[in-house]
C-alpha cells in the first residue's frame, strides 16, 4: 500500500536555528538546500517559511541564498524609530501566522517547527489536539526548553542527530 503524501508546512525561527547550530560543540553550518530536501523527504513539507528579524542591507546575500534554496522569507515588522533597540524575536509572528492559516482554513495537513525555545509550547499542544502538528526540530541538543520533555519522541527531534545529512 502506497502512503499518501501529506501537504505539510514548516516554520523556521531563523535566529534560533543559526544560534542553535553555532552553539553546538563544535558549531556547524546548515546547508539550506539539503535541509529543505530532508524536510520534504522525511516530513512531506511542501512549503517552508523562514522567519528573521528586521532586514539589514549587509545581509542581502544571505536573504537571496535563503530564497534561492526554496524558502519563503518572512521579516519581523518594526517601527522605524525603534529598529536599533529591537532584537529579531519572531516567535509571536510565527504563532500568529500558523493560527491565521488555521483560521482561514488554508490547505495544509500539519505543521513542523524548527526552534528550541518554549514560546511555542501552548501552540504545539493546541495543534496536537487539532491533529495539525507534525514535529518540532531542536537546533541544539543542549539548549531547548524543558517544556517539551512531556511531548515524547513522536513530536520532537534534534537536528544534531541528522547533521551529516544537512550540513555544508
Amino acid at each position: 500500500m502506497i502512503k499518501k503524501k501529506e501537504n505539510n508546512i514548516a516554520f523556521i525561527d531563523g535566529q534560533n536555528l543559526y544560534l542553535g547550530t553555532q552553539h553546538n560543540s563544535p558549531g556547524w553550518k546548515i546547508n539550506l538546500k539539503k535541509l529543505r530536501k530532508y524536510l520534504y523527504q522525511k516530513y512531506d513539507v511542501q512549503r517552508i517559511y523562514y522567519f528573521l528579524g528586521y532586514p539589514i542591507e549587509e545581509n542581502e546575500t544571505l536573504y537571496t541564498k535563503i530564497q534561492e534554496a526554496g524558502y519563503i522569507l518572512c521579516f519581523r515588522l518594526f517601527n522605524l524609530k525603534m529598529i536599533a533597540d529591537k532584537k529579531g524575536n519572531v516567535d509571536s509572528d510565527i504563532i500568529f501566522n500558523i493560527m491565521k492559516k488555521l483560521y482561514l482554513k488554508e490547505d495544509f495537513d500539519k505543521v513542523l517547527i524548527v526552534a528550541g525555545d518554549g514560546d511555542y509550547k501552548m501552540l504545539i499542544d493546541f495543534l496536537i489536539e487539532e491533529n495539525k502538528f507534525k514535529k518540532i526540530l531542536f537546533p541544539n541538543d543542549d539548549y531547548y526548553s524543558s517544556l517539551y520533555k512531556d511531548l515524547g519522541n513522536k513530536y520532537y527531534s534534534r537536528l544534531n542527530r541528522i547533521k551529516q545529512k544537512i550540513m555544508e
